[in-house]
């Protein structure tokens, strides 16, 4: 189980990893990048940052070499926002947890029924009938005055 320091520091680094990815990496093969997790060792010296790519196999390998290219500034940017005895070493992978639940979906879909887009009719019966059932109440109450 992770301390709650390493949990605080990891959610620190995945916001300065992620910002600075976004807005400060100027590396034109890392494009499309999401940093889904990041996990500190105990003893704060190295980070494992997991990012989900979109695109293909040749798309995903060119941009996690940019990103272990670019870990040293990224390393600069945390120095800069967090202050820590030690800067964690960047160790990029990808998160494989969107490819499977995408495969897991497509596996769904096949195996279970398709789904019929025209309403339920027991659906359609049952407002009839609810509306019938409100205007039944409404006489009785004319009835009652």
């Amino acid at each position: 189980m992770a301390s709650r320091r390493t949990l605080k520091a990891a959610s620190a680094i995945r916001e300065v990893v992620s910002m600075a990815i976004l807005t400060r990496l100027r590396d034109p093969r890392v494009k499309d990048v999401t940093v889904t997790k990041v996990e500190v060792a105990g003893d704060m010296r190295s980070a494992n940052v997991h990012v989900s790519i979109m695109g293909d196999e040749k798309k995903q390998s060119q941009c996690l070499n940019g990103l272990r290219r670019s870990a040293g500034f990224l390393q600069a940017c945390i120095k800069d926002r967090i202050d820590t005895r030690y800067i964690p070493k960047l160790e990029f992978e990808i998160d494989q947890g969107v490819k499977q639940s995408l495969e897991v979906s497509r596996i769904l879909k096949e195996v279970l029924p398709p789904e019929e887009d025209d309403a339920d009719p027991s659906e359609e019966t049952m407002a009839d009938d609810f509306d019938s059932e409100e205007n039944d109440d409404s006489d009785d109450e004319d009835e009652d005055s």
